[in-house]
């Protein structure tokens, strides 16, 4: 009697109660696809018209409100106006007398100074005051020597030399192997600078080279009796290979 009291399921009865709950989420799982497959759709967006599109323009700037002017400033300058000068009438203005002629000054003339030398003196230089005081060498033309030129020879040394310029050895005597002295007369002027040059004793290819050193040499002036003057003296230039 305890066996018929107890109750055992049988299997179909536990098949069963797994399907329900099983079925009941199919059902719901089906639902959720039906209502969410019109909003998985990809369809095409409409164009846009461009020309229908409307630029609204930014409003203007509102304008600054022009500065205040300032009052009571101590350091400002006031610009004081000038009253109108009435201009003078011309009929209260007095006449300028106007002179019938002009009196003659008194001064020199032909007649001379008062209390000068009565006919004038005899003397004076043609060339008037500088003339008289610097002598006929003031005006002496320029390029000419005012003093005579000097020939070093007895007691006339030659000057002495201050600045030598050493000659250019002439490349064509170079390869000739040429060698030699050159002799030339130089004449300086006042100051000691060699004004003039010639030759007197030649030496082939060699003398222009001499000639040109020697126009840049300057001597010592030459003073004779406290006064400078110009000089004619022998120059040698050796040219000698080394």
């Amino acid at each position: 009697m305890l066996q018929d009291a107890l109750f055992f399921p049988d299997r179909q009865t536990r098949v069963r109660a797994v399907a329900l709950p099983a079925a009941i989420v199919a059902h719901a799982v089906a639902l959720a696809v039906l209502a969410a497959a019109p909003l998985m759709r990809m369809g095409e967006l409409p164009a846009i018209d461009v020309s229908n599109v409307i630029v609204v323009p930014a409003p203007p700037a509102t304008p600054l409100p022009p500065p205040k002017a300032r009052t009571g400033n101590p350091g400002a300058r006031i610009k004081a106006r000038r009253a109108p000068v009435a201009a003078a009438d011309p009929w209260r203005l007095a006449p300028v007398a106007v002179p019938e002629g002009i009196a003659e000054e008194a001064g020199f003339g032909v007649d001379g100074m008062p209390g000068g030398i009565e006919g004038g003196v005899d003397y004076g230089a043609d060339a008037g005051i500088l003339a008289a005081i610097a002598g006929d060498s003031f005006f002496a033309p320029v390029g000419e020597p005012v003093e005579p030129v000097v020939r070093a020879a007895g007691d006339v040394k030659p000057p002495r030399l201050v600045k030598r310029v050493e000659p250019d050895y002439p490349a064509l005597a170079r390869e000739a192997r040429i060698e030699g002295i050159v002799i030339l007369e130089a004449t300086t002027d006042v100051y000691g600078r060699v004004v003039n040059v010639r030759v007197l004793r030649p030496v082939p290819w060699l003398d222009e080279a001499a000639i040109a050193a020697v126009r840049q040499w300057v001597y010592e002036p030459l003073v004779i009796n406290g006064r400078p003057r110009p000089v004619t003296f022998t120059v040698t230039v050796r040219f000698v290979l080394k």
